[in-house]
């Protein structure tokens, strides 16, 4: 029992670092989209989020009421597509300077928060091997 509680922290950090390393990549992408909101025909673009199957990473989200969202529903939950972007500048540029710095303040808050997960989850390794406080 004891190997499969380590099993399920390595794919949770596994997860974590993962989620990370993503952050760090879209935050390069929105920063690009912001450096050239006034180049003539540029198009934002933007990083789909890993698939991780939570099976796999040792992490499952109970439904233990009927009320509860599921991974599977289609028709609750959140849409993840985001509005059409309707404005384009004449010289074909399509960056809106708002809708980038949401994401970029979304994105650093996502990172932070999944750095601060991996450090509690370091701290809780040390603590259960003995090397914590």
């Amino acid at each position: 029992m004891a190997n499969d509680g380590l099993n399920v922290s390595g794919g949770l950090m596994q997860s974590l670092k993962l989620r990370m390393h993503y952050q760090q990549s879209r935050q390069k992408i929105l920063a690009e989209n912001v450096a050239n909101a006034d180049s003539p025909g540029f198009r934002p673009v933007d990083l789909k989020p890993p698939s991780v199957d939570p099976a796999r990473a040792g992490v499952a989200l109970a439904q233990t009421n009927a009320g509860h969202m599921s991974l599977t529903s289609t028709n609750g939950g959140f849409d993840g597509t985001g509005a059409p972007r309707f404005e384009t500048t004449p010289n074909g540029n399509a960056v809106n300077l708002e809708d980038e710095m949401l994401k970029v303040a979304q994105n650093q808050s996502d990172y932070q928060l999944a750095a601060s997960l991996y450090s509690k989850g370091l701290g809780l390794m040390k603590i259960a091997i003995g090397k914590g406080r």
